[in-house]
């Protein structure tokens, strides 16, 4: 499947919905997230270095890994469709360099679109293109069906 024109207005919402003042604090917003790009597919996000540095004054390593929660787990939502959420189930990431200012950017391919579980490979590379991680994570599309489900 392919990006739509539906798909880029739905990367603009999710980051609007990340970011909107009042909005629930997440941590996404905390570090700097914004969408780029977003289909079940394929997701690109940005994540500034500035504000997210371990003591070294280098990009901690887990905010890599919050950018590609972040990413697996709006692609998973997307792909289960409205009324879903979305909760990660195993992430893993291999650190490759390290970076100390600019943006990073991160993206994720989808690997397997279940109906149980996504699984992204993601991507995160510095503002010239060397590669910073790889990571890879499974999410759990179909949470609140299975939630409903146990309930009702």
């Amino acid at each position: 499947m392919t990006q739509s024109s539906g798909a880029e207005a739905d990367a603009t919402d999710l980051s609007a919905w990340i970011t909107r003042p009042g909005a629930p604090e997440t941590l996404a917003a905390r570090m700097g997230i914004t969408l780029v790009e977003a289909s079940p597919q394929r997701l690109v996000g940005t994540m500034p270095v500035v504000g997210n540095k371990q003591l070294y004054g280098m990009l901690h390593g887990g905010a890599s890994v919050v950018l590609a929660e972040t990413l697996g787990s709006i692609g998973a939502a997307m792909h289960a469709g409205g009324g879903h959420i979305a909760l990660g189930v195993d992430i893993n990431a291999t650190h490759h360099r390290p970076v100390r200012s600019g943006i990073v950017t991160g993206v994720a391919q989808a690997l397997s679109l279940g109906r149980t579980t996504a699984s992204y490979n993601v991507v995160i590379t510095d503002d010239a293109g060397r590669l910073l991680c790889t990571s890879r994570i499974t999410v759990a599309p179909n949470t609140a069906e299975v939630i409903r489900r146990a309930r009702g």
